[in-house]
């Protein structure tokens, strides 16, 4: 028997924390149907061994391909993301949909 530890049971391959994914009911979690908001959550909350975990398991193609697609990344990591992963911010979808959002009064 395999001990989870800080981990839990709600993830059957990958090694990250629980505290990750405080808004979703862990046993609905899938690692496949799922991976778009792993890897958003990784990249934005998660750690170096999760992020290490996160290359290992999906590999960076898939990683590339997802995280573009991801709704909503802060400006911090998505610019380290851009240069960690080599892509322009202007390939992500969160970048193309703040910059079409106006903003009418900037406080």
């Amino acid at each position: 028997m395999i001990d989870t530890g800080q981990y839990g049971k709600m993830l059957k391959h990958l090694k990250i924390r629980k505290e990750l994914f405080w808004d979703i009911d862990p046993a609905k979690l899938d690692e496949e149907k799922n991976k778009r908001l792993i890897i958003e959550r990784v990249f934005t909350r998660g750690d170096l061994p999760e992020l290490k975990e996160l290359i290992q398991y999906y590999g960076l193609h898939t990683i590339k391909r997802e995280i573009v697609k991801a709704g909503s990344l802060d400006k911090k990591t998505l610019k380290w993301v851009s240069d960690f992963l080599g892509i322009s911010v202007t390939k992500f979808t969160c970048y193309t949909k703040k910059q079409s959002n106006q903003v009418h009064w900037n406080y």
